[in-house]
């Protein structure tokens, strides 16, 4: 034993001095991570595939006690929900100084949409459809972790989910495929930056592997059923585009998939994760989601949900402690092999050398940069930028928007209209509602007019107490702002709903405002697209603002006034009725498609097929018109580029932003195929009175599909495609791939 204290500085040594900005020769790191797993005891390697939360921070209901023992005695490899710069460091100083092997610790945590400074919820600011602004805001909030003394980020979420029942759908890009992989890809970038080792950028976690967002009844941890054809086409692209962008992480689902819960799933983590796709990343599991194989009922115990896991692809496990206690027992029994926890090993100790954390430790954990980064004036000012180009405008009847500053008295009213911490959302990492700018600070701060304020009701009860004094307040004025919408933890994880309709007494309270007479502006704050054709039919205006973070009050004042025209587009349908979830823009024809005249087709007695508002919805304070699609051939081969122009004028008085929509439509297949899919978009500046001709190309592969035999790619036939400003209001042009 004493030999080998004295041996282990000098193979440590020689690991360091190997840094990631001195030496890039992959054979030459791993040579020495190798000669490192060579020396470390079994304890000490299944250490390296644990994961604990630290108790300054809790995301769960089950806290293991004594964690900080088990890493004095080397058994945790890594720490989530450890914060700030001191905190961090003097955990990592027992990691390193109090253990035999003095291996770094990797820091983790849910930095989903900001760590202090607080951008808008992901499905909000997806809505923004600007994908620089999207990297953008992840790399500052890499730039905060960073700072605090955090490695590792539980982001992005890329669920494609098309139920707003789901708590999660706020935390993920919505409805759609393509656009959701363009949100992975963007925010992936955002996280971990050209180079790991540099110290303002963190490893990134993709999650949640695979399908969680098709979660039955939109119940969080539900099971999910669907065909593979589906989990390939809906549900995998966006984590193989996240993996093509380099991603270092992946997290397990709550959910099971075929039958097999995710986290023991060897199908979706060896098969196609690993064998077909490449990964060479670490898998991790969600929150004691080993653990909890026991009660899927796939797993007889805790030695044999180890097992399943650890055989599936797993390489680190969260909080259950299972691999700790486990896989010791297995591997003495033959039933784990050294070698395959060796490779598990192999691949989390990749990521902290990538990261620099052999070269220091301590790099990570600077309380004067703290101090420094967190809060930039230039990081408030990107959230407040980020978070009006996420607002939608969904209804503007008479140009009652933009509000003119010479208005002389503006109710503002609602039990959101002075809230800060809803505003922040779910998963809002270290956000502060005293740091949040509320609807009523932002108007006031925007110096138009006399700013009066009326409560109006609570959130989410029955209480009808400030209704009567608020419609008071709403006739004295010129104009009302009611800002209505979900309480904070409404949405989330574990926060589904089966009713998605404004809660508590809040229609009641817009009806009594409504009957006043005044112009009403509708300001929604929500996680979830909400069921509100009341609304729809009786606001004069109404703004779908979501969550939108620290800066959310002067960015909702900016587009409420006209010092920013609004350009968001929903990313999610909002249905008219809970009835009709799940609802998406994307579906199949049936046999029987919808048809007014005819009662034996598919439709609802009661409320329409089509949703409030569709997929790519949004408006704007001037007018696009879109010209006629013109194509550079009608017919192409497989090898071809066809490309597609149409013009887009500015016919209204105010420049303006538009996204540009393009879908296509696979007429016959030997599968069914859906009734149009995007397969690109252009967000783009117009000046009032100019038009543009904006160019897209479609190649085979963007006609591809997993075919009758479930290989992927493009049968020859005839095609529609579309150009619009949604996904129900499009130009349309033909066709077809010989």
């Amino acid at each position: 034993m004493k030999i080998l204290y004295t041996f282990i500085p000098c193979v440590l040594f020689v690991l360091c001095s190997c840094t990631p900005e001195r030496n890039k020769d992959r054979s030459s790191v791993d040579a020495r991570i190798d000669s490192l797993i060579s020396i470390m005891t079994l304890d000490e390697k299944v250490g390296q595939l644990t994961l604990y939360t630290s108790d300054l921070d809790v995301t769960g209901a089950h806290i293991r006690k004594g964690y900080l023992d088990d890493l004095k005695a080397g058994k945790v490899g890594a720490i989530f929900n450890a914060i700030g710069a001191d905190y961090t460091r003097k955990l990592q100083q027992i990691s390193v100084d109090e253990t035999r092997l003095g291996i770094p610790l990797l820091f983790g945590y849910d930095v989903v949409h900001g760590y202090k400074t607080i951008f808008p919820i992901p499905l909000g600011e997806t809505a923004s459809w600007d994908l620089t602004a999207m990297e953008l805001s992840a790399r500052i909030s890499a730039e905060e972790a960073s700072s605090v003394g955090l490695h590792w980020t539980f982001a992005p979420m890329v669920d494609v989910s098309r139920d707003p029942r789901w708590g999660r759908i706020m935390e993920g890009a919505g409805e759609d495929t393509y656009l959701g992989t363009q949100a992975a890809i963007a925010r992936v970038k955002g996280f971990q930056g050209d180079d790991l080792a540099a110290s303002n950028t963190v490893l990134a976690c993709v999650k949640h592997f695979a399908a969680y967002g098709a979660a039955q009844a939109g119940r969080d941890y539900n099971t999910v059923d669907i065909s593979e054809r589906s989990l390939r086409e809906d549900y995998l692209p966006p984590f193989k585009a996240a993996i093509d962008a380099g991603v270092g992480s992946i997290m397990t689902s709550f959910n099971e998939y075929d039958g097999v819960p995710a986290t023991g799933n060897r199908f979706l983590l060896t098969d196609i994760l690993q064998k077909e796709w490449g990964f060479t990343g670490f898998v991790v599991t969600d929150y004691t989601s080993i653990m909890e194989m026991v009660q899927h009922g796939i797993a007889a115990d805790t030695l044999s949900a180890t097992r399943l896991s650890f055989d599936a692809g797993v390489d680190m496990d969260m909080q259950s402690g299972f691999f700790e206690d486990k896989l010791g027992i297995l591997v003495k029994e033959k039933v784990v092999s050294e070698e395959s926890i060796n490779n598990a090993v192999r691949k989390v100790l990749k990521k902290k050398y990538a990261l620099g954390l052999f070269e220091d430790p301590y790099r990570y954990s600077n309380a004067a940069r703290e101090k420094e980064t967190l809060m930039k004036p230039e990081f408030l000012e990107a959230a407040r930028d980020i978070a009006r180009k996420s607002i939608v405008l969904l209804k503007n009847n008479k140009q009652t928007l933009p509000l003119p500053k010479s208005v002389k008295r503006i109710a503002v009213i609602g039990p959101l209209a002075n809230s800060t911490n809803d505003l922040l959302g779910a998963w809002s990492g270290q956000g502060e509602g005293k740091n949040c700018i509320s609807l009523l600070a932002g108007i006031q701060a925007a110096g138009a007019g006399t700013v009066v304020y009326a409560k109006g009701c609570n959130i989410n009860d029955d209480s009808l107490q400030y209704i009567a004094e608020s419609v008071k307040v709403a006739r004295t004025a010129d104009v009302v702002v009611l800002a209505l919408g979900e309480a904070a933890w409404m949405s989330g994880e574990a926060a589904s709903r089966a009713n998605i309709e404004l809660p508590g007494v809040q229609q009641k309270l817009a009806d009594e405002i409504f009957k006043t007479g005044k112009p009403v502006v509708v300001v929604l704050m929500n996680g979830r697209p909400l069921a509100i054709p009341d609304l729809d039919k009786k606001a004069d205006a109404i703004l779908e603002t979501w969550f939108l973070g620290t800066q959310a009050g002067h960015a909702i004042a900016d587009v409420l006034f006209g010092d920013y025209n609004p350009s968001g587009k929903l990313p999610v349908s909002f249905p008219i009725s809970v009835g009709q979830v799940p609802v998406y823009y994307n579906q199949k024809s049936t046999g029987r498609p919808f048809d007014a005249t005819n009662k034996y087709t598919s439709k609802y007695l009661d409320v329409g097929n089509e949703p409030l508002y569709p997929f790519g919805y949004g408006l704007s304070y001037t007018q696009f018109d879109y010209g006629e699609i013109t194509l550079s051939k009608h017919e192409m081969a497989t090898g071809d580029t066809l490309t597609v122009r149409c013009v887009i004028s500015n016919v209204g008085q105010m420049d303006g932003k538009e996204v540009v929509q393009l879908y296509v439509r696979d007429l016959v297949g030997s599968v069914t195929r859906p009734v149009k899919e995007l397969i690109g978009f252009q967000k783009i500046m117009i000046k009032a009175g100019e038009s543009k001709e904006l160019t897209f190309e479609i190649t085979a592969g963007d006609l591809s599909f997993y075919r009758l035999d479930m290989t992927y790619g493009a049968e020859p036939g005839n095609f529609q495609v579309f150009v619009g400003g949604n996904s129900r209001d499009t130009k349309a042009s033909a066709f077809s791939l010989k």
